[in-house]
């Protein structure tokens, strides 16, 4: 049986970053392609450098053109300008609109059965940037940003009442940024409810630091933005979907009717498997938890009119 193959779109730190995890779990045989010339190759051949210290059967190509990732199976695209410090995800709005759209068109020719991973900044507005771009079903376009918002909120609670992270159970819905939703009321430690351990102020406190997560990181690292997480959440999400695992994961896809919206890409609960998006759970929400997610869409919609001003 030949091995899976995965496309990185972008060698950045991100990008390179994907790729690495990729090939050290011999999740697949890995494409990294960027246009800057010699630096996809340069690290292409490091990472498969790394292989036979790892033990694994993986192969890194770096190139700069599209043909040797024709026929992926995953395509992950974390093409675009990252954040600098005072930059919301939105200011990078035009530049990357243009940079993933002409991406996810040259992905979609090249591998047309491939289920498309966006990772890019503005998260929700560049999910229905390559979607619209790629010509996909929408179901295999989907966006990475709940996984890495709920890792975020699991390691601060997991950090605050001193518990494995393993254990704790979360869920974000909505926008990646600062109108995204985390559900307290579906989150848990090892399956007891997270009130019984943080109290409601210092909960919420937590909440917003999750909602800042990225910022936080960008003020600190002065020169960028994050890299390690954001790459390990995609390559948990190519995992689902190349092994069919189908894990239920919050994910920008596309609603269909579902929380009663329509025509948006927006983080919900999704089971990932080998065709994308496969089921997106609906959830009963309180009136809060409705408004704050209404206002999570609004922004979204907000922002996809602005891209489609742009296209």
């Amino acid at each position: 049986m030949s091995r899976k193959k995965i496309t990185v779109v972008g060698a950045g730190n991100v990008g390179a970053s994907v790729a690495a995890y990729a090939s050290a779990q011999e999740l697949g045989d890995v494409v990294l392609v960027d246009v800057i010339e010699g630096m996809p190759q340069g690290k292409g051949l490091d990472m498969f450098e790394t292989t036979p210290v790892l033990g694994v059967d993986t192969r890194v190509l770096g190139t700069n053109d599209y043909e040797p990732s024709a026929n992926s199976d995953v395509v992950v695209i974390t093409a675009g300008i990252a954040r600098k410090p005072g930059m919301s995800r939105d200011d990078l709005l035009s530049t990357n609109v243009k940079i993933v759209g002409t991406v996810a068109q040259q992905a979609a020719k090249a591998s047309p059965n491939a289920v498309m991973i966006v990772i890019s900044n503005p998260l929700d507005a560049m999910v229905y940037t390559a979607w619209k771009k790629s010509g996909f079903d929408p179901r295999r376009v989907v966006g990475m940003a709940g996984v890495l918002d709920t890792a975020r909120f699991r390691c601060f609670i997991a950090d605050e009442i001193g518990v494995s992270v393993e254990d704790i159970q979360a869920l974000v819905l909505g926008g990646h940024g600062d109108s995204m939703v985390p559900l307290t009321r579906y989150c848990s430690v090892g399956g007891v409810p997270i009130t019984r351990f943080i109290g409601e102020t210092r909960l919420e406190e937590i909440v917003q630091r999750t909602r800042q997560g990225g910022a936080e990181i960008v003020g600190l690292l002065k020169t960028g933005s994050a890299y390690y997480a954001p790459a390990a959440s995609a390559v948990q999400m190519i995992k689902s979907v190349l092994l069919d695992k189908k894990r239920l994961l919050p994910c920008a896809a596309y609603l269909q009717g579902e929380f009663d919206r329509n025509g948006v890409f927006v983080g919900v609960p999704t089971i990932l498997g080998s065709a994308g998006v496969e089921k997106i759970v609906d959830l009963e929400l309180t009136e809060d938890e409705r408004n704050a997610f209404d206002a999570s869409v609004e922004a979204v919609r907000a922002l996809m009119k602005e891209v489609d001003a742009l296209l």
